[in-house]
């Protein structure tokens, strides 16, 4: 429970089924970077963050549980999202967090604390998940909301932690979740959406490490100069402080040369890339090519593409049937078969 609507109607309507529940507020906030990212950033959580949550389970009438993964937090996800930028990629830090804390650490560490084992761990997270009769296989299908669903954050979920979770708002509309949060009175129900991983000015992540370097073209000729390869991502227009008589946008990241590379809006689409660190939730994986539909960003509405094995071990080649705009390394290209995940992955290289 993070003290937001999304988790505490989850809650709600657990009890409501009959279900014995608890609580689990997880507090990952840094107090180095307190007063210098907004309060809104999910690591510099706001104290009313657990006065809210101990509020709802009071209401509810459930124990609630509080497991400081602060340090293990920084470790793990900080730690990846500034690496990742430092090297020129765009990273997905809540889907390492789900992955190796939400759906690992904290339930192993409340596994440690609870006088009882608990059965099922459940989320907030707008996703169906479910077995298959025949295969015998867990699986992860989109949400009834569309406009919220969340399984694109979900794809590195293991068949284990699969094994004992429930998503109670995957068949919900954000809308009927507000009006179940209504029937409660929840100090939550006006509160705003999630926040942000990091809203504002992230310099302070990368402890004065940046480097400035050069902003060229793609024939090489220099355009200017960047304050650090950590700042940009690929599709970026606003911030190169570049121009050419048409708009310039970032096309690629040369982390070995320290150099942007800017081309005009027609240059950022690209349809073909390699994808790494696959897992395969819903299916076991792949022995030839097939279709699906592939999502690079979790915004991105999804597009057709062809899918097939490549000679390295847990990567695979994408070839989209049209270009889409900013495939980008770093981030997650998740395979879509209608509502079913099959996988995803992270994107290593895109081709010219």
């Amino acid at each position: 429970m993070s003290g937001g609507v999304d988790s505490s109607v989850s809650a709600a309507l657990l009890k409501e089924d009959g279900y014995d529940v608890s609580g689990v507020f997880m507090q990952i906030r840094d107090e180095r970077y307190r007063n210098l990212l907004s309060a809104q950033s999910c690591f510099v959580q706001e104290e009313t963050d657990i006065k809210d949550v101990k509020k709802v389970a009071e209401i509810l009438g459930i124990q609630l549980y509080t497991v400081d993964l602060s340090k293990e937090f920084s470790n793990t996800v900080l730690d990846y999202f500034v690496k990742e930028y430092n090297i020129g990629r765009t990273p997905n830090p809540c889907i390492i967090c789900n992955r190796f804390l939400k759906f690992g650490l904290l339930a192993d560490r409340v596994r440690q604390m609870m006088d009882k084992e608990f059965d099922l761990f459940a989320t907030g997270h707008y996703v169906i998940a479910g077995q298959d009769i025949k295969s015998r296989r867990y699986f992860l299908k989109q949400g009834k909301d569309k406009k919220k669903e969340q399984s694109y954050f979900l794809f590195l979920l293991t068949q284990k932690q699969l094994s004992n979770v429930l998503f109670p708002l995957g068949e919900y509309t954000k809308d009927e979740v507000r009006k179940v949060a209504s029937r409660y009175v929840f100090p939550i129900n006006t509160k705003k959406e999630s926040q942000d991983f990091a809203k504002g000015d992230i310099s302070c992540l990368f402890n004065g490490e940046a480097k400035a370097g050069e902003i060229t073209d793609k024939d090489g000729n220099i355009l200017g100069s960047h304050k650090g390869i950590a700042f940009y991502t690929i599709g970026q227009r606003k911030g190169t402080g570049v121009a050419k008589g048409v708009p310039l946008y970032v096309e690629r990241i040369d982390q070995t040369q320290n150099r942007i590379i800017v081309g005009e809006k027609r240059d950022i689409y690209k349809r073909e890339f390699l994808v790494e660190n696959v897992n395969w939730v819903s299916v076991k994986g792949i022995e030839k090519e097939f279709k699906a539909e592939v999502k690079i960003r979790y915004k991105h509405n999804g597009a057709s593409a062809s899918i097939s094995t490549h000679s390295h071990k847990g990567e695979v080649r994408v070839v989209f049937d049209n270009p889409q705009w900013a495939i980008t390394p770093g981030q997650a290209a998740v395979f879509y078969k209608g509502d079913i995940l099959l996988g995803g992955g992270f994107i290593k290289t895109v081709s010219d």
